[in-house]
């Protein structure tokens, strides 16, 4: 594994092979796709991004849906990435959407846990309430909410590390950048699906109220030879709640096993 700054990025690489490019969502980091890793090291290069104002990867200057799609087809076109394997987690499947549309050269397909095309207007005026919440108050309440929300409740129940893990990660960004990621989810637009082209497999949980299954399944027929699957018992955080499942998914469609 080695760490490397590309477009002001951190990202983290490992194994070999052709590139697999992974991108978290809102309050994540790189770390998110950790769980999975055992399914996919040894079958590609494995490249994961910390996006702009999270994790180790400082904002920058002002966040939008573009410039993150922006700088990551910036960083993989440094890294020699070209025609890369894309996955996304929540944020992280409107990103690859529209890197797909608009930098298709870059995308040979694509892997979208918790997807959803772009926030309903409902949840558009919560992200703009929770980003000044960030400011005013810090994250410490806004951790303890999204574990409740965002995790089903099989989890909340019987998997303490991954609550864990959800508060952990939340609490430990900056708030100030937690809240300009939030607008700029809120201002995010869907990606014109029929213009991507892109066979892609949408996972995601019967429990999850934020990438909801209709939404995954919606997506899976706009796209060429592509699927949806529900996990039972599971939330939002597909990788974190059921990370063997996951994995095993993502490397069957990529790698055939």
């Amino acid at each position: 594994m080695s760490i490397h700054v590309v477009e002001r990025m951190a990202a983290e690489i490992a194994g070999s092979g052709e590139p697999v490019v992974l991108i978290h969502g809102l309050g994540g980091t790189s770390n998110v796709w950790t769980p999975v890793l055992p399914a996919l090291i040894g079958r590609a290069r494995i490249i994961r991004f910390d996006l702009p104002g999270s994790g180790r990867s400082p904002a920058g200057g002002p966040m939008s849906l573009q410039s993150f799609v922006d700088r990551i087809a910036k960083a993989m076109r440094a890294l020699g990435a070209e025609r890369a394997r894309v996955g996304g987690h929540s944020l992280g499947t409107i990103v690859a959407a529209h890197l797909a549309q608009q930098f298709p050269d870059l995308v040979r397909d694509l892997v979208l846990l918790g997807a959803l095309p772009e926030p309903p207007e409902p949840v558009r005026a919560g992200l703009k309430s929770r980003a000044a919440k960030a400011r005013a108050e810090g994250l410490a309440g806004i951790a303890d909410q999204m574990a409740e929300a965002s995790l089903s409740r099989d989890t909340r129940e019987r998997n303490p590390l991954a609550v864990a893990y959800v508060r952990e990660t939340i609490m430990r960004q900056n708030a100030e950048s937690y809240a300009a990621t939030c607008e700029a989810l809120s201002d995010a637009h869907a990606a014109d699906f029929a213009r991507i082209g892109k066979r892609a497999l949408l996972v995601t949980g019967e429990d999850d109220a934020i990438g909801t299954p209709a939404m995954s399944r919606d997506i899976a027929l706009r796209l060429p030879d592509s699927r949806a699957e529900i996990l039972a018992r599971t939330g939002h955080w597909t990788p974190i709640e059921r990370p063997d499942e996951v994995g095993r998914a993502m490397a069957r469609f990529w790698f055939g096993r």
